[in-house]
């Protein structure tokens, strides 16, 4: 990926998240640890509930409250970010960090023209004037690949498709040239030949700009035509990370076979479709080392004893008590 192979971006180290209530202290994320180089696209997948867009929200310093980082660090280009306060962070996001979000209604206002609010947020982050923020609007408009940019600027979001208001999304979290993108649930809201233009659109734009991408979904399908790496995230943790085509197809963690062999093949019938038993746990009863032993057909006495770190497998790593030696 050439630029790619030495420019990181992102680095998360042992990120925390607590959630503080009435009945004591609830942990969202623990110790969660991931990186994203220039040009890259991290797919990072997992159950509902299982710290996704949690972590996502965390690097844009978007925790509702009383959620807070308690622990580990954020660094965006060499800078750290998760001390920053509200005023430095709001610079930061937009001009150094742009997000994409599951429904594009939700991130464009229906009242202003989508050119007014691209000239807005360009205005926002880089010295430009009107005439000039508005060329670039256009400009961005033509890049995300909508059709006659310099007439479509001047049009209001319900004017557009659905595909089309998330070209519009991308184009606004494009506005600044961030080093680094959050997509979360991009494609969700999308019918399948829409979601496949937008995940092209999102590969041609990370690897032409070398804008790091973490790409925040629960399609693997999405994960495999996407991504370069995938990070598999369960009950808070990060379970496995590595490769697309390792963990796609050389899983490490029973977790990440379990979701793979979930996904049925178009070309074999099957009288049922293979699931993992029992469901995720809730964050305020995990139980006692691997939250996953519940539901693991391979679990032995050390799984339900020792939470596991992520160790090498592979080519990348396994929180898999498996992975050390081979057993549990």
């Amino acid at each position: 990926m050439g630029e790619a192979a030495g420019q990181l971006i992102l680095d998360v180290r042992n990120l925390r998240v607590e959630f503080p209530g009435r009945h004591g202290t609830v942990t969202a994320l623990s110790d969660v640890s991931l990186d994203i180089r220039a040009g890259e696209i991290l797919g990072v997948v997992g159950e509902s509930g299982a710290g996704k867009s949690m972590a996502g929200l965390s690097i844009l310093g978007l925790l509702e409250r009383p959620g807070h980082i308690s622990g580990g660090e954020i660094w965006l280009e060499q800078r750290r970010i998760d001390t920053l306060d509200d005023y430095e962070m709001e610079k930061i996001r937009g001009r150094k960090i742009g997000a994409i979000f599951q429904d594009p209604l939700t991130s464009l206002n229906p009242l202003f023209t989508v050119g007014a609010q691209l000239t807005e947020t360009i205005r926002q982050h880089l010295d430009m004037n009107k005439a000039q923020a508005k060329a670039r609007a256009i400009e961005l408009l033509g890049e995300v690949g909508i059709p006659s940019p310099s007439e479509r600027v001047d049009h209001y979001p319900h004017q557009f498709s659905g595909g089309m208001r998330q070209r519009v999304v991308i184009a606004l979290a494009l506005a600044a040239s961030p080093r680094l993108i959050i997509a979360d649930e991009p494609t969700t809201a999308l019918d399948v030949s829409i979601q496949a233009q937008i995940i092209s659109l999102l590969r041609r734009l990370c690897k032409e700009k070398q804008t790091a991408i973490m790409l925040v979904t629960h399609d693997m399908g999405v994960i495999a035509e996407a991504a370069d790496r995938v990070a598999v995230m369960y009950a808070g943790r990060l379970i496995e990370v590595g490769p697309v085509e390792q963990v796609l197809h050389a899983s490490k963690h029973p977790y990440t076979r379990g979701l793979m062999a979930s996904i049925p093949a178009l070309a074999a019938r099957v009288e049922r479709l293979n699931q993992i038993d029992g469901s995720m746990p809730r964050l305020d009863a995990i139980p006692d080392g691997c939250a996953f032993n519940t539901r693991c057909k391979s679990a032995g006495p050390r799984c339900t004893r020792e939470q596991p770190v992520l160790i090498p497998a592979g080519a990348g790593a396994s929180a898999c008590w498996l992975n050390a030696g081979g057993v549990a």
